[in-house]
C-alpha cells in the first residue's frame, strides 16, 4: 500500500482518486476549498479516499497534481516546493489552450519537462496524458480492448515504480521511454481531441499500440537493414 496525494477534483482528478484506490492505495484527494473535497469523498464512499488540503497532498510519499497549465499548475506547486523534493511527481497534464484548440507551449517542450525543470528535486514521471476522462468510466472498447497508457520518464525505476501502484486497473501501461517523448504524446493527445470531436467520439477516444511477435527471420532482416544504413 502506497500513499497518494491527488491536487484537484475536477474530472480526472477524482477518477485517479478511485483507480488508485481500487488498486489498493490510500489517496488524499485535494482541493483549495476543503468543504468542496469533502463533499465530493463523502459522495465517492471509498474508504480509501480522504478529502485533505494541497498541502496535505503535497505531504504523501507520491504526488499526482491535477491541475491544467493553463491554470497556474507549476506555479501553483511552487508554494509546496519543500514537500515535493525528492518523491515521484506524476504528471498527467496537457497544455491546452481555453477551447482545447492548441496548446499554450511550443513544440520544443512538452508539460512533463518544464515540470522536472521547474522541480529537479523531484523524479517526474508522465502518464495519463493520452486518455480522456470519459475512458476511465468505460476503458473498454469493443467490448473487450483496453486503452493503453503512455508512461515517459527518464528514472526507470520510478516508471516501474507508477506502473506497480497502477496494478491492477483496466488499463494496459507502456513504456513510451524518455521524458522527451512526452512532447509526442502530449501531441497526439491533441490530434485525437479533434479527431474525436470530428468523428463524434469526444470525450471516449483513445490511441493503441499494436503489433505481435517477431519471427527470428524479421528480426534478422531489421539488423541487417540498421547495420546497412549505418554506414
Amino acid at each position: 500500500m502506497e500513499h497518494i496525494g491527488i491536487l484537484g477534483t475536477g474530472r480526472m482528478g477524482v477518477r485517479l482518486a478511485l483507480l488508485f484506490a481500487h488498486a489498493g492505495h490510500t489517496v488524499v484527494l485535494a482541493s483549495r476549498n476543503l468543504t468542496r473535497a469533502t463533499r465530493i469523498v463523502e459522495r465517492l464512499q471509498e474508504p480509501l479516499i480522504r478529502a485533505g488540503s494541497y498541502e496535505s497532498a503535497a505531504a504523501q510519499p507520491v504526488v499526482l497534481p491535477a491541475i491544467f497549465v493553463r491554470d497556474g499548475l507549476y506555479d501553483i506547486l511552487e508554494c509546496y516546493r519543500p514537500s515535493l523534493d525528492g518523491k515521484l511527481l506524476i504528471d498527467i497534464s496537457n497544455p491546452f489552450n481555453v477551447d482545447y484548440s492548441d496548446f499554450i507551449l511550443p513544440w520544443n517542450t512538452s508539460s512533463a519537462e518544464q515540470l522536472q525543470f521547474r522541480f529537479p528535486r523531484c523524479v517526474v514521471v508522465g502518464a495519463f496524458k493520452n486518455v480522456f476522462w470519459e475512458v476511465f468510466d468505460a476503458p473498454r472498447f469493443d467490448g473487450e480492448m483496453v486503452s493503453d497508457i503512455f508512461v515517459v520518464g527518464d528514472d526507470q525505476a520510478a516508471k516501474e515504480q507508477f506502473m506497480a501502484l497502477c496494478d491492477p486497473s483496466p488499463f494496459r501501461y507502456i513504456d513510451a521511454g524518455k521524458l522527451t517523448n512526452a512532447r509526442i504524446v502530449e501531441r497526439m493527445t491533441l490530434l485525437i481531441g479533434e479527431m474525436g470531436v470530428r468523428y463524434g467520439f469526444f470525450p471516449r477516444m483513445n490511441y493503441k499500440l499494436l503489433g505481435g511477435p517477431w519471427t527470428p527471420g524479421q528480426a534478422d532482416q531489421l539488423a541487417a537493414l540498421i547495420k546497412e544504413r549505418s554506414v
